[in-house]
């Protein structure tokens, strides 16, 4: 159901919309139509500032519904009817690689950051990145993506994630009873927030290695204050047996 409050558009008078809006009945319908271009919520955001709001408040929210329902149904199942971080943070999530720049989160070669056709994030998965005493939290991880052939460094995934009610998790408690550090330059790529460094932190089990299929001690991992995680492995070599069951993998949201 639509939210029934209005807002007026903050640009100056030479602005297109002093000349009206369509209503936002209308606009659901044409992106709805659209199946929830994630590319055309973009464009149609940069138009104003009303735009830009129906965008935050409606329009990413179903594109979240949309591309992983039973993903959203949990994130939401506390009751809330938004989520950490707001729907926009979310949805580039979904859907966006941040990679590394130069002098960025990680110590390894400069990866562009990108957008990515598929994704599937697992609650199942989440669970080999927390601490034992953590388990009862509930993190989304997706598969990492794997960037082949970085120098030096080898194989490289980039591994993107989501806590359900982070403010509320024993992660963030435990980051906090052990003075993590937050980064001095860096914030997250999604919602700008202030990152944590788990692994300053020591609060990367070894079984995120064994999950990404990673070197040992070669994960690196932060979360931000809206409970958005990224990080990044050096991956061990497939061997062709891997390799066909990765092809053969479906990729989906779980």
């Amino acid at each position: 159901m639509l939210v029934p409050k209005q807002y007026r558009c903050t640009h100056s008078a030479g602005c297109i919309c002093i000349k009206g809006h369509l209503s936002e009945d209308a606009i659901f319908l044409v992106f709805e139509h659209l199946n929830w271009n994630p590319r055309l919520i973009a464009l149609m955001s940069c138009v104003c500032k009303w735009f830009d709001e129906i965008a935050k408040r409606i329009l990413w929210k179903e594109f979240c519904r949309t591309r992983a329902p039973k993903m959203m149904l949990d994130l939401q199942s506390c009751g809330s009817h938004s989520v950490d971080g707001n729907w926009k943070a979310l949805g580039k999530l979904l859907i966006y690689c941040s990679g590394c720049s130069q002098r960025g989160l990680f110590n390894i070669t400069c990866v562009p950051g990108h957008f990515v056709h598929r994704t599937r994030f697992s609650r199942t998965s989440g669970k080999s990145f927390l601490t034992p005493q953590c388990r009862t939290d509930v993190l989304y991880v997706c598969d990492p993506c794997e960037h082949l052939d970085q120098g030096d460094d080898g194989d490289v995934g980039f591994f993107r994630g989501v806590f359900k009610s982070f403010s509320a998790s024993k992660v963030r408690n435990m980051l906090i009873e052990r003075q993590a550090r937050l980064h001095p330059t860096e914030v997250c790529p999604y919602c700008k927030a202030k990152l944590w460094n788990m692994l300053q932190a020591k609060m990367i089990p070894r079984s995120a290695c064994i999950r990404l299929g990673a070197y040992d001690d070669s994960v690196e991992c932060y979360v931000c204050l809206n409970g958005h995680m990224l990080g990044t492995s050096s991956l061990l070599p497939l061997s062709d047996s891997d390799e066909a069951s990765d092809f053969e993998q479906c990729s989906k949201f779980d």
